[in-house]
């Protein structure tokens, strides 16, 4: 597995990784909110198949990346849910604490001890994943909702089925579809003109995993690469957002900053806290991770998440820094190693812009 710590630069980092990692890599490093390093390395769209073989058959005239592309971020739309259940309990329109059973009663009305406080921290004892794509699509939502626990309430188990249902809870105390309550009070009043639930203009997104059945072209480009997101209509609550990495980077300074102006300081303080759920590797905020080994290298009080796709957002507040790497490590296919390495890489030198 390569390992790229070493290296003495956030490009030579990224060319390090590219393309053995991933076909394209973004990140940039904010310090007080100003960024102190930048790069994009690679292309856009590189393979034409699992076989690795390149686009158009050659190596050269593939489209580059830009700092401005869009990537799927897939596991970080869960810090963007969290942001608006946390809205709505900040306004009184839910409690962390009510039973979920309040707002879906036909699904829940039978284990009222799981709180919408479980669903944001992984403590709810849902499974992983319900993978429904080759059911009809009629029943899709319904036999996710109806997901079976499978641990009782209070351990940790990472879960996109809960933060599914997270934001189904969220749809209807907030009155709205996901997708607009995210851009109503979150993306609208941060300014993150590029951030948004797909499908997206391809030629501004950076390509996926190989999926013939999904994509004339073989790869994904500007449709949601998580199976169950795009089987449920690509509005989720776990994945299906697309962003830039000045987008992140604004999030991420909101968060680090009070919140202001989607939070208040202490509801921010809320989301960010350690919420003492047993059984993580790392201290668990409300769909947020904070010192997660994975992602946060030698950062190791900063908070965030990590995406399959390879995509991450440490903040450091601290160290007043905010980190984002944006990679499309699943294209052609998943299990490309390193994508931890350079995680820790680029943390690493985000730890020595700081001083």
């Amino acid at each position: 597995m390569p390992y790229f710590v070493n290296a003495s630069g956030l490009d030579e980092i990224l060319h390090a990784a590219v393309p053995g990692v991933a076909a394209a890599a973004v990140a940039v490093i904010a310090l007080d909110g100003r960024t102190v390093a930048a790069a994009a390395v690679g292309e856009a769209v590189r393979y034409a198949g699992p076989a690795e073989e390149p686009l158009f058959g050659l190596d050269s005239g593939l489209p580059p990346v830009a700092m401005d592309a869009l990537f799927d971020i897939a596991s970080l739309t869960k810090m963007f849910t969290a942001a608006v259940v946390v809205s709505l309990a900040q306004e009184g329109t839910l409690g962390l604490d009510e039973p979920v059973a309040a707002r879906l009663p036909r699904f829940y009305g039978y284990r009222p001890g799981i709180t919408v406080r479980h669903l944001l921290t992984h403590s709810a004892g849902l499974p992983a994943s319900r993978r429904v794509e080759r059911e009809p699509e009629e029943t899709r939502w319904d036999l996710v909702l109806s997901t079976p626990a499978q641990m009782p309430p209070g351990t940790h188990l990472y879960s996109d089925v809960g933060m599914i249902t997270a934001g189904r809870v969220a749809e209807t105390a907030g009155g709205a579809p996901l997708d607009v309550l995210v851009r109503e009070r979150v993306t609208g009043p941060l300014g993150l003109g590029a951030t948004t639930y797909g499908p997206v203009e391809p030629e501004r997104a950076v390509a996926t995993e190989f999926k013939p059945e999904r994509s004339a072209a073989g790869c994904v480009r500007g449709e949601v690469h998580d199976e169950t997101a795009h089987a449920l209509g690509g509005v989720t609550g776990h994945a299906g957002l697309f962003s830039t990495a000045a987008d992140l980077v604004r999030f991420g300074e909101a968060l680090r900053t009070g919140g202001g102006p989607i939070l208040s300081p202490e509801w921010t303080a809320e989301m960010l806290r350690d919420q003492g759920v047993p059984g993580a590797a790392f201290r668990q905020g409300l769909g947020v991770r904070i010192g997660d080994p994975a992602i946060v290298g030698p950062l190791t009080g900063a908070f965030g998440h990590s995406g399959f796709t390879g995509t991450s957002l440490v903040v450091d507040p601290a160290r007043r820094l905010t980190v984002v790497l944006l990679t499309n490590n699943v294209h052609p296919l998943r299990g490309r190693p390193g994508i931890r390495d350079l995680r820790h890489a680029v943390a690493a030198e985000a730890l020595r812009l700081a001083g």
